[in-house]
């Protein structure tokens, strides 16, 4: 199986995949951040490539699995990175997105907002006496706060191309966007 891991980050992500896959060599990182990736080459044993998903730099049907870990808040036009992502897998291919999410619960969202807007950054001020920790933290929030709604994504999937598109929350805040080619 060949692995593709979209905002690869540090690698987590894509480590699991060589774990299941068995093999380093069938398992991509790609990401913007060239930081990100010299963060990622630490230990990690898979390829890495710079690059954006929105233009992916590989041909049409190469990868049996696309995923997406904790990137899609980022995108600007997921429609057309949806379209990119369904273009480079497969046939039969599986893409899966994973997502923190606006809860959608009044409630729910309170709770996040005071503990990842507001206790998250304090303790990580407190932590690590960084400014720019803190900044990090609360642009952390700031972009689940104003995350793109679960039914845009899932109509924008649909759209691509892909099918059996599926959407699971786990707490209230943990998405995951399963679809085939």
């Amino acid at each position: 199986m060949r692995v593709l891991d979209i905002a690869t980050g540090t690698g987590l992500v894509a480590r699991e995949a060589v774990d299941l896959v068995g093999n380093a060599r069938q398992v991509v990182g790609l990401d913007a951040s060239h930081g990100m990736l010299m963060e990622s080459q630490k230990g990690n044993p898979f390829a890495l490539v710079q690059g954006l998903g929105e233009t992916l730099p590989f041909r049409n049907d190469c990868f049996d699995f696309v995923s997406n870990g904790y990137g899609l808040r980022h995108i600007l036009d997921i429609e057309y990175t949806f379209r990119e992502y369904q273009r480079v897998l497969k046939p039969g291919g599986r893409l899966l997105l994973l997502e923190i999410s606006r809860p959608c619960s009044r409630i729910g969202f309170h709770l996040a907002r005071l503990y990842l807007g507001k206790l998250g950054p304090l303790i990580t001020r407190i932590g690590t006496g960084s400014r720019d920790a803190t900044l990090l933290m609360k642009h952390f929030w700031d972009t689940i706060a104003e995350s793109v709604p679960p039914e845009v994504i899932l109509a924008a999937l649909n759209r691509s191309g892909l099918r059996a598109v599926e959407h699971r929350v786990f707490q209230g805040i943990f998405s995951e966007y399963v679809a085939l080619k």
